[in-house]
């Protein structure tokens, strides 16, 4: 009998079948009865919700659960550890220096004298990575901006100039999404959309750096607030989330596919009734916390752990705001103190200056020291100055708009139209499962009416597409 115990937030998702078989993800087979209802949660959000997937008889195993397995037969599961609430009271610095120390000591433990691999963006999170990492010219950094987006690399390579870092910048083109498709639907096993892993892009060049990967995914969930009102009805809790976590467009679909499969009742009423069992396991009373729990719980090892594959795939992989004492670590820190990102900006400001005087990209130009006068009248000529000259190269210049959104470099222009038409349209097998005037709707209406709202369903039917080649094989 061994026992086997999974992550607070799994970076890896492992799986049990109808005969309680303990899996792994190599064993992801795209067979059995489907879970239709699981598949409209699925549309309607991207992720699949609490353990399910496409199929009945396969489940994913939950986050902190001790498996006792006897040769590959899960004989018991109980869980092990659960998000909390549990502030002490420490003042801000205080806990800014247990941060300092909590990082250098995940941070030691999981790259050791390993070359390391980070990305860098013009957030918190990677700037936090870049400071625990130190001045080091062993460290490898690179970051990347959209083909005619808004140039990130521009503060990574400030970041990375800051610490002595080797950096390389890259540029995702448009329509590389058709090269790649198929290599990421076999990682992800369709478990997320497409149009969301960027690196896939640059996978061939990263995978040729370093030794390991260390990236900084969810540490502006831990380490911020939720924006919620502490005095939200139970209610008010389940429709805050379920603005949240449903996609525009997302309901929309969803629903039409529950009629189209004759499911009761309706998604809404559905989804809102699991939610709120969802919420009521969670025995957290402060709500800042109990969404963080929420989001931490279900969100993360569903949503963000998904496309990690894309990495996981290359070389070893460690993220230190997964780790199993960082989530312990934030249940015992008041939510005062995490209220806007104040540890991280605070740590920077304390132990990495000069990364803490780089623009912050959310507040450009303005940097952690300045950034609160963002809004402020002062730099009111500034935004107004920005936004005539944006207007002025694309209504007077007729630039090309500014890409903002993935899914703009995989759908909008002739090309990426015709290989879209080429997966949602024609496919007998698809038809079958999707009805064709479902498809046609929504794809008529993201052309005609309104490409923002109906992009997240046009990007998961062509998930469902691809979904449906992998099973007819």
């Amino acid at each position: 009998m061994k026992e086997i115990i999974t992550d607070r937030i799994p970076a890896v998702s492992r799986f049990y079948n109808s005969q309680n078989q303990a899996l792994t993800d190599f064993d992801f087979k795209f067979e059995g009865a489907l879970d239709y209802k699981a598949i409209c949660y699925f549309v309607a959000t991207g992720f699949f919700l609490r353990d399910t997937t496409y199929f009945k008889n396969l489940k994913t195993i939950d986050p902190s659960i001790k498996l006792s397995v006897e040769d590959n037969q899960i004989k018991q599961q109980e869980q092990v550890w659960d998000w909390h609430y549990s502030p002490r009271d420490i003042t801000l610095e205080q806990a800014v220096d247990e941060f300092a120390v909590l990082l250098a000591k995940i941070t030691k433990e999981q790259v050791g004298d390993k070359q390391v691999v980070v990305p860098l963006s013009g957030g918190l999170d990677s700037r936090t990575q870049a400071a625990v990492l130190g001045s080091n010219k062993d460290v490898l950094s690179y970051s990347y901006k959209f083909e005619n987006g808004k140039d990130e690399n521009f503060y990574a390579e400030a970041v990375a100039k800051a610490q002595g870092f080797d950096h390389t910048s890259y540029v995702i083109p448009k329509a590389y999404l058709w090269d790649i498709i198929d290599e990421i639907a076999t990682l992800n096993h369709c478990l997320s959309d497409f149009t969301h892993p960027r690196p896939m892009a640059i996978k061939k060049e990263i995978a040729k750096m370093g030794d390991v990967f260390f990236l900084g995914h969810w540490g502006d969930v831990l380490f911020d607030d939720m924006d919620v009102s502490q005095e939200m009805t139970e209610e008010e809790q389940v429709q805050g989330l379920y603005r949240k976590v449903v996609k525009k467009g997302g309901a929309g679909l969803a629903q039409q596919l529950w009629e189209a499969w004759g499911l009761e009742g309706t998604f809404e009423e559905s989804f809102r009734a699991d939610v709120a069992e969802m919420l009521a396991g969670i025995k957290i009373d402060n709500m800042d916390a109990k969404i963080r729990a929420f989001k931490s719980k279900y969100w993360a090892p569903r949503w963000t752990s998904t496309n990690l594959c894309v990495w996981q795939d290359l070389k070893p992989t460690f993220l230190p705001y997964y780790h199993d004492e960082m989530c312990e670590f934030i249940c015992t820190i008041p939510e005062k103190h995490l209220a806007g990102r104040q540890i991280q900006i605070e740590y920077l400001k304390k132990y990495t200056p000069q990364l803490a005087e780089i623009p912050w990209q959310s507040f450009h130009p303005l940097n952690l020291y300045n950034y609160k006068d963002y809004y402020t009248s002062s730099q009111l000529p500034k935004r107004i100055k920005s936004k005539i000259k944006r207007e002025f190269n694309e209504r007077i210049l007729r630039k090309p708009p500014t890409t903002l959104r993935n899914w703009e470099l995989q759908f909008l222009g002739e090309n990426n139209d015709k290989k879209l038409k080429e997966y949602i349209f024609g496919d007998k097998d698809f038809e079958r499962f999707i009805p064709k005037s479902i498809v046609a709707d929504i794809y008529k209406n993201f052309k005609e009416k309104d490409a923002v709202w109906y992009s997240h369903p046009l990007s998961m039917l062509l998930t469902l597409s691809v979904f449906t080649k992998k099973r007819a094989v």
